[in-house]
């Protein structure tokens, strides 16, 4: 289980810091399935908050128990 919610907070991770990147820069989104998980005209509080949810769920896989 902390295998699979390493990987679900890496994707998430990955996806929400590739879609604040496009959101502020424009251009090439990494992961544009991210793009469905959050609503329109918020984007960039979204993809914060994803962020900060993949970071979460990273946290039990990085420990060592």
């Amino acid at each position: 289980m902390k295998h699979l919610l390493g990987y679900l907070g890496f994707v998430l991770i990955l996806g929400s810091a590739s879609g604040l990147l496009a959101g502020h820069l424009g251009g090439f989104r990494l992961f544009g399935f991210v793009r469905f998980l959050v609503p329109s005209g918020h984007e960039t509080v979204g993809y914060a908050a994803l962020l900060v949810l993949g970071i979460v769920l990273s946290i039990p896989s990085a420990r060592r128990g």
